[in-house]
């Protein structure tokens, strides 16, 4: 069989969060200390310690009563990965035969450069700077069992399957727009929008950053070559993350030299 994704139905979610408990449970990850912001909506955002978070957007209906539509956020587990096509670290992050995108964390040297790539914001660090995202509970998928949170979600608002019969199945429930059938190369996560990618809190059409285009196309080349490896290397660090502010030196003590010698 092809390539497995996930399919979320923002429409059919009632925001229980569920697959945020499930996703905790599975891979062992500790809670988060909150406080609360004026809204229902927590963790205010992906950590690495929360691979999945559900986004209450609050818009305006036809008759003009709220309306809440509950849209659950992760890892898109691209096709065309920023993060694996900028990654200096062989094995650190790979895709699975499903297609998921998973971290080896004893392989990760720190640099951050898949942060600055991902056009999702998707990247995490832990305590060591290592890091930590969903990776579609690849261990569970190996044994043909579907990932946590979809097995959770008591409305059938998250699921797991064949990535093409995904899509039909969408396609012939009439849901308006596919989000992410062919950006990035086909995204493992999509969507099942009734409404404008916008009106759920996403780009209408995600795109890698050009610093990242700049790698690809000029650096990556020249470091296979073995021209100017390590100038590539800190030259998309440096488009990327920016340069290294020196702290301000303190004069002082060079002024009181100068007052003891005048005095």
């Amino acid at each position: 069989m092809g390539r497995k994704s996930l399919l979320v139905s923002p429409e059919l979610c009632i925001g229980c969060r569920g697959c945020q408990t499930a996703c905790k449970e599975w891979n062992q990850l500790p809670g988060s200390k909150t406080e609360n912001r004026g809204s229902f909506e927590n963790p205010p955002e992906l950590t690495a310690t929360t691979f999945n978070r559900v986004r209450y957007v609050e818009v305006a209906s036809s008759s003009g009563d709220p309306r809440w539509l509950f849209v659950s956020q992760r890892c898109m587990h691209c096709g065309d990965a920023a993060c694996m096509n900028i990654c200096p670290s062989t094995g650190a992050i790979n895709r699975t035969a499903d297609g998921a995108i998973t971290v080896d964390k004893t392989k990760c040297i720190e640099c951050k450069l898949c942060a600055s790539a991902c056009p999702f914001g998707t990247p995490k660090f832990d305590a060591q700077n290592k890091l930590s995202k969903c990776g579609m509970c690849a261990d569970r998928t190996a044994s043909g069992l579907p990932p946590a949170c979809a097995k959770t979600c008591p409305t059938g608002a998250l699921r797991y399957g064949e990535r093409e019969e995904l899509i039909a199945l969408a396609k012939k429930a009439g849901y308006a727009k596919i989000y992410g059938e062919n950006d990035l190369g086909g995204l493992g996560t999509l969507y099942a929008f009734r409404d404008e990618p916008k009106l759920y809190g996403m780009d209408e059409k995600p795109a890698m950053p050009e610093s990242l285009i700049f790698w690809q196309n000029v650096l990556k080349p020249l470091s296979y070559l073995g021209l100017g490896g390590a100038l590539a290397l800190s030259l998309v660090h440096l488009v990327a993350v920016g340069p290294k502010k020196d702290e301000p030196k303190n004069d002082e003590p060079k002024k009181d030299e100068e007052v003891n010698k005048n005095g």
